[in-house]
């Protein structure tokens, strides 16, 4: 055995046995170990902006995108909304040792069905240096441990973060190795952990879909999957024209590289008789949008590229869009369900029978009615934060917080009975 596979073994059963120590811990030591975690990350803000820098100086080596630059990029306000997110957390109420179902059977046995740890988790993440306390603080909060491999290109704020974690710990009476950071950006750790399933239960990777489709390929431990996030707005005939624009604005520009923003806009073919169509293209246009249109929507903006079937398929991360007229709401959802992501879908319409048609019929995770695809994120939907956002049906979907960080057993309590 090599010197990192005996790395990422002892890594993993360090993993499993601050776990089992994690089963008998209190929800008040969880929180107090959370709140600690917040005032360290808080007040070391200095410390972490000194190591950003380092990773931002290497940015260009790695040839980053500007979206993962930003992603990347570590500001005062930033590292207090990753604070702020821990505590959050902290707050919310206590994930385990929830009664999901119970019944006194025939017998007299009383039935309980209750939630509990995972166990260890792996969390495998690219260019992201919040998702190092975000996926931390969800999974102490649900009592597991919990094993991070970053990428190489956020490898000293990443370290920064986990330091400051395990020191916090250390000051709550909790193991360190609850939460344990992997210190080489080598690729074959992660080839490594992915085949100890006897001593991790969980891997959660979040990255692009090249990473994401390596792990599932590679891991012999169960994986919840977040493909890509090819998300869709569909601006019905009956839409508020003036919401129908922001709304599209918003999901496609607020922020271009994060999997909630909309990567495809249909509008239904009476837009371009209403005129609505022109202003949606023409304030896209004022953003610096490129404009990748069908043959109808060509013909009442020219300064636009032709659409192709690969366009429909992509998440760009860009300022760039895929436009395309539909016949009706049948064509949109027909459209979406073909090409989508299953990650997040919007619709803009004023008309209630054509929102219920669409949200009974859109097969993916997240299905919103006049709001922009943007709020497709734990944080937005009280979570405090997410571990990510769940393209899978079992287990968990969309964005994924401490309740989903748990399993089930089942209690049986009797006084005697034997089965004949």
């Amino acid at each position: 055995m090599d010197n990192l596979q005996s790395y990422c073994l002892t890594t993993a059963q360090n993993a499993q046995a601050a776990s089992a120590r994690l089963r008998t811990s209190s929800a008040l030591q969880r929180n107090n170990a959370l709140h600690n975690m917040a005032k360290a990350i808080s007040s070391s803000a200095d410390l972490i902006i000194q190591e950003n820098k380092k990773d931002l100086e290497n940015a260009p080596k790695y040839n980053l995108s500007p979206a993962m630059i930003d992603r990347l990029t570590l500001t005062q306000s930033a590292i207090q909304s990753i604070a702020d997110a821990v505590t959050q957390i902290a707050q919310q109420p206590n994930p385990l040792g929830k009664s999901l179902q119970g019944s006194i059977l025939p017998n007299g046995i009383n039935l309980q069905k209750i939630t509990v740890p995972i166990g260890s988790i792996l969390i495998i993440f690219e260019s992201r240096p919040n998702v190092t306390a975000d996926a931390a603080a969800l999974c102490l909060k649900a009592g597991n441990a919990t094993i991070l491999r970053g990428g190489k290109e956020a490898l000293h704020s990443n370290t920064a973060i986990a330091n400051i974690i395990q020191q916090a710990l250390k000051e709550s009476a909790l193991d360190p190795n609850t939460i344990q950071l992997i210190n080489t950006t080598s690729r074959d750790a992660v080839k490594h952990l992915l085949q100890l399933d006897n001593l991790i239960d969980l891997c959660i990777p979040r990255g692009g879909e090249s990473l994401i489709r390596a792990v599932v390929e590679q891991s012999k431990i169960p994986v919840i999957k977040h493909y890509t996030g090819n998300c869709h707005l569909y601006i019905d005939k009956d839409a508020d024209p003036q919401m129908a624009i922001n709304i599209a604005v918003n999901a496609k520009t607020h922020r271009t590289g994060v999997c909630n923003a909309t990567e495809t806009i249909l509008l239904h073919k009476d837009l371009i008789k209403s005129g609505l169509a022109l202003k949606i293209l023409s304030a896209l246009k004022d953003k610096n949008v490129e404009l990748r249109a069908d043959q109808p929507l060509q013909s009442i903006l020219t300064d636009t590229t032709p659409a192709t079937d690969e366009d429909y398929k992509t998440e760009f991360l860009d300022l760039i869009v895929a436009l395309k007229t539909v016949e009706s709401t049948d064509e949109a959802i027909s459209h979406i369900n073909k090409y989508s992501s299953k990650h997040t879908e919007a619709i803009v319409t004023n008309n209630i029978q054509t929102a219920n048609q669409f949200t009974q019929n859109i097969d993916s995770a997240n299905v919103f009615i006049n709001c922009s695809t943007r709020f497709s994120d734990g944080g937005q939907y009280g979570l405090g934060a997410e571990i990510g956002i769940s393209t899978d049906k079992l287990h968990a979907r969309g964005p994924m917080g401490a309740q989903d960080l748990t399993t089930y057993k089942w209690i049986a309590t009797g006084n005697g009975q034997i089965r004949s």
